[in-house]
């Protein structure tokens, strides 16, 4: 079992950062993988904050060998702190002398990196001209908050063993490294300055839900069906992805048109369940989240979670036992649990893309038309298992981004209108599963 490291930390600007002696870039660092979003996203969070005393961008790792100084964790946050600079020292006329003696100090000493991989040239080439097509519109005071007031966590470690270990637990299977706890500590941030009792109650609960089961939440079903109903692909949720779960903080909202129902929601959900009324029929009302609805940051984001953790916990196991639900229906919702083969791994992929699709479509409309929902999305979902002997998630994201039956739903305004598309099923079928096929000839698919 591997030790534990022990690490002092102290924190650093990005003006020690860019001019940092000796720091490199180890050869078992992975590409520069930044895209031009994720540059945007930097900026802004540094533009939303420079009224702020200070701004923490993250951790940086460094691992001292005698007198070089190499890059453990903190790779991809340094390169586009590079960038963000060289663009700001090449094409923003500075005048305040003061703030220009030090962007010239700065450039006189600025750190540099060789890159040889593709990826890595590919994105900075890209990303150094995103960063000048916003350094445009910055002003000084973002530039002088930038350089003094951004700042990293420092950690120094000495042994290359150590420095291994690290990269390994950060980059493998560090669990503060988890997307969903970095979206914890974003949203802790946009709270309110008068919402400190729910902040703590909204903590409690988020501590008490196992993690692998938040992590399972979030990468395979409400990831899966954000992005899938924006039309982009579902493969693999991480830390660079998260962005599909930062929205709007209702206090820092312009006066945009689009803002204006949000605002309405969100105060008048407050207001009705606050009413004395309330005391009386004890009717509260949550607020109206939709799967693929702007997220507001903060305070909604943990009710947002807890109240579709609920749902995903009970509503799949509920329809199984739903009497109401006609026979195959019935048949459909057990048949996908027990029928030989039903956990392999492609299966479980199979059987996932048909409960995303379900609970979207209930997510909008309810119960309504749900028999023939379910029979649609079955016959959309399980002509996959059919028609390929083995299925790998590529098979599933690809199905959907071609076939997209999330963009149906999400752009229909009635179930008849979502459940329009047309399935063909391949006659030619690579698995032959009886239990799946009786259904789909009893539906006439096949």
């Amino acid at each position: 079992m591997k030790a534990e490291i022990k690490l002092e930390s102290r924190i650093i600007s990005v003006k020690e950062l860019l001019t940092f002696p000796n720091l490199k870039l180890p050869v078992y660092q992975r590409p520069y993988k930044w895209q031009e979003r994720h540059v945007q996203q930097l900026i802004e969070d540094i533009n939303q904050f420079k009224t702020k005393t200070a701004y923490r961008l993250g951790t940086l790792v460094i691992h001292k060998d005698g007198t070089e100084f190499n890059i453990v964790d903190g790779q991809q946050r340094t390169i586009s702190c590079l960038l963000l600079f060289k663009a700001i020292f090449s094409i923003f006329e500075i005048k305040d002398p003061i703030l220009k003696k030090d962007i010239d100090h700065i450039a006189s000493t600025l750190i540099d990196f060789s890159f040889t991989n593709e990826t890595s040239q590919s994105n900075i080439a890209n990303n150094y001209l995103v960063a000048c097509r916003f350094v445009a519109n910055l002003d000084e005071d973002f530039i002088r908050f930038f350089i003094h007031h951004c700042e990293f966590i420092y950690f120094e470690i000495n042994h290359i063993s150590e420095a291994f270990q690290f990269f390994d637990a950060q980059n493998s299977r560090g669990k503060d490294l988890e997307p969903h706890d970095l979206l914890k500590a974003y949203h802790l941030r946009e709270y309110s300055e008068d919402e400190d009792k729910n902040k703590q109650n909204d903590v409690t609960d988020w501590e008490a839900y196992q993690s692998d089961k938040l992590a399972k939440l979030f990468a395979e079903y409400l990831f899966r069906i954000r992005s899938w109903s924006r039309g982009e692909s579902g493969f693999e949720f991480d830390k660079n992805k998260i962005y599909l779960f930062k929205g709007v903080t209702v206090g820092k909202i312009g006066d945009y048109k689009y803002a204006e129902s949000l605002r309405i929601l969100h105060h008048y959900t407050d207001e009705y369940n606050s009413s004395y009324h309330r005391q009386i029929d004890l009717n509260i009302k949550p607020y109206p989240f939709q799967l693929d609805a702007p997220i507001l940051n903060g305070r909604r984001f943990f009710e947002m979670i807890s109240y579709y953790k609920k749902i995903f916990d009970l509503m799949l196991n509920e329809l199984q036992e739903n009497t109401r639900l006609n026979g195959i229906s019935k048949r459909i919702m057990s048949i996908i649990k027990s029928y030989d083969g039903w956990q392999r791994t492609g299966d479980t992929y199979v059987r996932t893309l048909f409960e995303c699709a379900l609970i979207f479509y209930i997510d909008k409309y309810g119960m309504h038309q749900i028999d023939f929902a379910i029979e649609k999305i079955f016959a959309w979902a399980y002509k996959l298992r059919l028609e390929y002997y083995a299925i790998q998630f590529e098979s599933v994201d690809n199905h959907v981004l071609h076939h997209n039956l999330f963009l149906d739903i999400k752009n229909s305004y009635t179930p008849q209108e979502a459940l329009r598309r047309s399935i063909e099923i391949n006659k030619s079928r690579k698995r032959e599963i009886k239990e799946i096929e009786a259904i789909l000839k009893q539906l006439y698919y096949i």
